[in-house]
């Protein structure tokens, strides 16, 4: 839950945000770029992690559920997942598991 907060949340879902909601302007295009790092090196972190497991603790777990949140979206904050095989499979782990509820 640290990481989601600290090292996904913050470059992924803000830029996301950013793209979705704020008119362009300079602020926003520095704000985009200096998120650009640490979102691939979350996502770096997550690939590898998913090389070696099907999830993020154990089984599928609160970990996953929110890191998900985001994750599945990270093409509509710039960051697409084409480079990202393992994410792609365990989003679609998520979405296999039992009451799973498609964001609308």
């Amino acid at each position: 839950m640290f990481f989601e907060q600290y090292s996904h949340e913050p470059f992924i879902a803000t830029s996301r945000f950013w793209i979705e909601h704020k008119p362009d302007s300079p602020e926003k295009t520095a704000l985009l770029a200096s998120r650009r790092d640490g979102g691939w090196a979350a996502l770096k972190i997550m690939e590898d992690h998913l090389g070696k497991n099907d999830f993020f603790v154990g089984d599928y777990s609160i970990a996953d559920i929110a890191l998900f949140a985001y994750t599945h979206v990270a093409h509509e904050g710039g960051f697409p997942l084409g480079a990202f095989p393992k994410i792609k499979a365990w989003i679609e782990r998520v979405k296999e598991q039992p009451r799973f509820a498609p964001m609308k």
